[in-house]
């Protein structure tokens, strides 16, 4: 079921990016290049228009519920009550070593070793 409603997702999510990019903006959009020209020429420029800021309100809509049911009802996390890390207060697997005392202290500006 989740497979199924994942694939229904990206088909949904593939026709809404079409359905925006087809929509014609001030540059003309992708509605010249890929045909939506002369689909204004079947259905008229005026319902081709409100057509496709419908279809776009539609998809974007299920694309919306399809995400939220998804993610409710088959994403795991509810049945989960492990602690986290911080919760559990555990030491440090991995203790830090100090640096070994230097031997030979570093000469200061004003004193050089002779």
């Amino acid at each position: 079921m989740f497979g199924l409603l994942v694939i229904i997702e990206i088909i949904v999510s593939v026709l809404l990016m079409i359905t925006v990019l087809m929509q014609s903006s001030k540059g003309g959009g992708l509605a010249g290049s890929f045909g939506g020209a002369s689909m204004g020429t079947v259905f008229g420029v005026r319902r081709t228009a409100d057509f496709l800021s419908r279809a776009t309100s539609i998809l974007a809509t299920v694309f919306i519920l399809l995400s939220l049911i998804t993610n409710i009802f088959f994403l795991p996390g509810k049945q989960t009550t492990s602690e986290s890390v911080i919760q559990r207060g555990g030491t440090p697997t991995a203790v830090p070593r100090a640096l070994p005392p230097s031997s030979q202290q570093a000469p200061s500006k004003g004193q050089e070793s002779k």
